[in-house]
């Protein structure tokens, strides 16, 4: 009997079909009041973040085997652990609200509705990839979705500039602007602030606080780790971001913010990586407090938990899940194993946007490659 035969044996009937779940209070800065204590998540939304989540999960773990077998090279930056963050963003957003994300970028470009597919077979450098193969770990991109952006901090400023252009627009669009506890001190982001607030921009900046810049533990790297204060004069939430629907609920309360006209928001969430910075780096030191952090909270396992608990899914399920998450990371790695490389003349293509095509230089004087748009 194949497991889609068992749940059918349950009628659907039986499932709750919605619930509420005590969901922890954030600290807060410069509010009167935060986001709820109590979240509503239905049946359907508990599936699809759960489908969500384990993709992402799949997805990193499948490219940590590809640079392992040296089929990915370069820079590449994996996301698991903190898929709360990017599911939970998602969930409290509209799909034409506008994301902008730092270097560890794999997750936002699937929740942003990029293939699994294509985000594999852009780390591989081939054809088919969102960046047709140029752009790699961290530059993908999507409709309403900037980018991965290599520069630590860099896409602060530019989120506050997307920001600006929904407030020029006046779509009452919001535009979520993510960096890391390791920009969290760069000089750029407090001039980014400071124009925000005074243009009371749309922004939403998120410190996703994993506890690691590099290797180096927020600790020894800040003076203060009051992330969510660091506005000084943005008010500020600090969430539990290994919590889907907390990191939902804050999300929520603060595009509200934003989109009533008051300017920008900060938010800090507490999440963790599990691996290293990036697949060059031997990994994170304390393998105690990693297996800590995947018994007690890991944002997969806790949805899950509480799922099945509520009588919201049944285990039979979950596992229908899994299996199928499974057999579409593997097609999609079949592809971006064997999709081929771009050739050499697509190499300047793309370099202005609806321009007739133009000769550039290639590494010596003499020799011309040719641009198309």
């Amino acid at each position: 009997m194949n497991l889609r035969m068992v749940v059918s044996t349950r009628s659907y009937a039986d499932f709750t079909p919605q619930a509420s779940f005590d969901v922890k209070k954030c600290d807060l800065h410069r509010l009167d009041q935060g986001p709820p204590s109590q979240a509503v998540m239905t049946r359907e939304q508990g599936l699809k973040y759960y489908r969500v989540m384990q993709t992402m999960r799949r997805m990193e773990l499948k490219a940590d085997q590809l640079y392992k077998q040296k089929i990915i090279r370069g820079f590449c930056h994996l996301y698991d652990g903190q898929e709360a963050c990017a599911m939970g963003i998602e969930a409290g957003i509209n799909p034409t609200d506008h994301l902008i994300t730092a270097y560890r970028a794999h997750g936002y470009t699937y929740t942003r509705g990029v293939s699994v597919k294509e985000i594999l077979a852009e780390l591989t450098g081939r054809k088919g990839g969102v960046a047709k193969g140029k752009g790699g770990s961290m530059h993908m991109y999507a409709k309403h979705f900037y980018g991965g952006n290599g520069i630590v901090g860099a896409q602060v400023p530019l989120g506050a500039g997307v920001a600006l252009a929904c407030q020029y627009k006046g779509n009452n669009e919001v535009c979520v602007t993510l960096y890391g506890d390791g920009a969290a001190n760069q000089g750029q982001i407090f001039e980014a602030f400071n124009m925000a607030s005074l243009w009371k921009l749309p922004c939403i900046f998120i410190c996703e606080n994993n506890k690691y810049g590099m290797g180096t533990s927020v600790e020894r790297a800040s003076a203060s780790t009051d992330y969510y204060k660091r506005g000084d004069f943005i008010p500020g939430l600090r969430v539990d971001g290994m919590d889907v629907l907390c990191v939902r609920e804050a999300t929520k309360f603060a595009a509200d913010y934003c989109r009533s006209g008051k300017g920008p928001i900060l938010m800090e969430l507490q999440t963790y990586r599990y691996h290293g910075h990036s697949m060059s780096d031997p990994g994170l030191p304390n393998t105690v407090e990693i297996q800590e952090v995947r018994s007690k909270s890991d944002p997969i396992s806790m949805l899950k938990d509480r799922m099945i608990n509520n009588n919201m899914a049944s285990l039979e399920e979950i596992k229908e899940i899994d299996a199928e998450v499974r057999k579409e990371i593997e097609e999609a790695a079949q592809f971006a194993t064997s999709d081929p490389e771009p050739p050499l003349d697509d190499l300047c293509n793309h370099i202005f946007y609806n321009e007739p095509p133009m000769e550039v230089r290639g590494t010596n004087p003499w020799s011309k490659l040719k641009s198309v748009s």
